[in-house]
């Protein structure tokens, strides 16, 4: 079984004009959607397969501040009042919790980075609080181990990665907006040099503004309008466990796997730093701009297959407007996840919690996680055609950040002041060396 998701029926009405055009139906897509419609826009929001079925519906769910590199910590923080905001109007928590977020550790040098980051955290006014020994052995009694410190971040928290995105949609469309499922975009039309339409398996909409909020897609749609975006992917693997446990922390990380209690009342299983890295016509050809970040995290990336390779979502082929694309062969991204990351991260868990061993898996599976050479986010008005808006690239934190990234880009659709700043996350950074400059978290 796949990740757990809720499905949602939309309207599936394709207008034949738009104020905005949203490309992508993960949380980044849905959210952009939202915050614009809330402002009043006649927003279409294009979505190849359905709502939320990638890697929205696929990670750990957690919304984090802690441990954030510098460049995303403002907008982490707006994220989390803004889950908050977007809950009170949809009339549903979307599964968001302040529930905290817990770190143990016996490795001193971990201990001693998370100390490292905290100094300069409360600076900015986060609320991150080392642990000693003792405060890690009470707050990590379930797992009946001594540790050495942790850290403990009581304003973060979780939602839940199986309905957040096709709840926010369905919003989407109490404002007045469409949504429309099983409808892949294959490109855009130009008029004076500026976006003027957007073309789809289903017609053409007229638009002056598009947002490419495409996941692991974006980089293959842009090519096929002269814009390069270094992107690639790695495939992660993860499981849940059944309900019925009880004594649990809500969240636990430690070195050897991280444990998060779903809003079902399951757990999602997952060990950080265990991706597979399928090689893909994208990926070699940006492999220079990548170099980096390979030097800094090679340890933790293992060889992968051709699955990513088949599904074509990394292409660098051109493709017909007129004609079925790799979009349409391949509605969701659904890849195998690694058998053996799969068995060892269970174990881990177990052994971490011995309690676990009661909960019957639930499901298993992989996803594809979408990364910019420096492991920070593309959210750029200013790419190279007038109207044309990219958010991608959000390297494994966009569930979290979802909801500020979505205001920022209504921002910059509309014009508005935006929420944080926005120079560290223009594409035109990335065609210069990242050495030195990649995401540590």
């Amino acid at each position: 079984m796949s990740a757990p998701r809720l499905s949602v029926t939309t309207s599936d009405i394709m207008p034949s004009q738009a104020d905005c055009v949203v490309i992508g139906g993960g949380i980044v897509g849905v959210c952009t959607a939202y915050w614009l419609a809330s402002a009043g826009q006649k927003v279409a929001l294009l979505e190849k397969g359905v709502i939320g079925g990638e890697q929205s519906s696929r990670n750990w769910g957690w919304c984090r501040q802690q441990n954030r590199d510098a460049r995303e910590l403002p907008l982490s923080t707006k994220s989390l009042d803004l889950w908050e905001r977007m809950g009170a109007e949809i009339g549903d928590s979307l599964g968001f919790r302040r529930c905290g977020l817990l770190y143990l550790s016996n490795d001193d040098a971990e201990i001693e980075g998370w100390d490292d980051w905290g100094r300069f955290a409360r600076g900015e006014g986060i609320d991150t609080r080392m642990l000693t020994a003792e405060e890690a052995a009470t707050r990590g009694a379930a797992t009946g181990q001594r540790w050495k410190g942790g850290v403990w971040s009581p304003t973060d928290g979780t939602a839940d990665p199986a309905r957040a995105a096709p709840l926010i949609a369905q919003a989407v469309e109490k404002l007045g907006g469409h949504v429309v499922q099983s409808c892949a975009a294959r490109g855009i039309e130009r008029s004076g040099g500026r976006v003027s339409a957007v073309v789809t398996e289903r017609g053409t909409v007229r638009t002056s503004a598009v947002v490419v909020a495409g996941g692991a897609w974006a980089a293959s749609f842009l090519h096929q309008i002269g814009i390069f975006f270094p992107q690639a992917s790695a495939r992660s693997s993860i499981l849940s466990v059944a309900p019925g446990v009880m004594g649990l922390p809500d969240t636990l990380h430690t070195k050897s796997v991280t444990v998060t209690r779903r809003a079902d009342g399951g757990y999602t299983l997952a060990t950080s730093g265990r991706a597979n890295l399928d090689p893909t016509p994208g990926a070699i050809l940006g492999m220079r701009h990548f170099l980096p970040m390979f030097a800094r995290r090679w340890r933790v990336l293992r060889p992968g297959g051709t699955q990513a390779w088949a599904a074509g979502f990394e292409t660098r082929r051109c493709w017909a407007l007129d004609q079925p694309t790799p979009m349409e062969r391949t509605r969701i991204l659904d890849p195998k996840p690694d058998a053996t990351v799969i068995a060892q991260t269970l174990e881990r868990a177990r052994v971490l919690m011995p309690e676990l061993r009661k909960a019957p898996v639930q499901a298993a599976w992989g996803g594809y996680i979408d990364s910019t050479p420096d492991g920070v986010p593309v959210i750029d008005a200013d790419i190279g055609i007038p109207g044309l808006v990219l958010a991608a690239g959000l390297s494994g934190h966009g569930f979290g950040i979802g909801p500020g990234v979505g205001h920022l880009v209504a921002d910059m659709v509309l014009g508005r002041s935006p929420i944080t700043e926005t120079a560290q996350y223009r594409l035109a950074r990335l065609g210069h060396s990242q050495w030195g400059k990649v995401s540590d978290f």
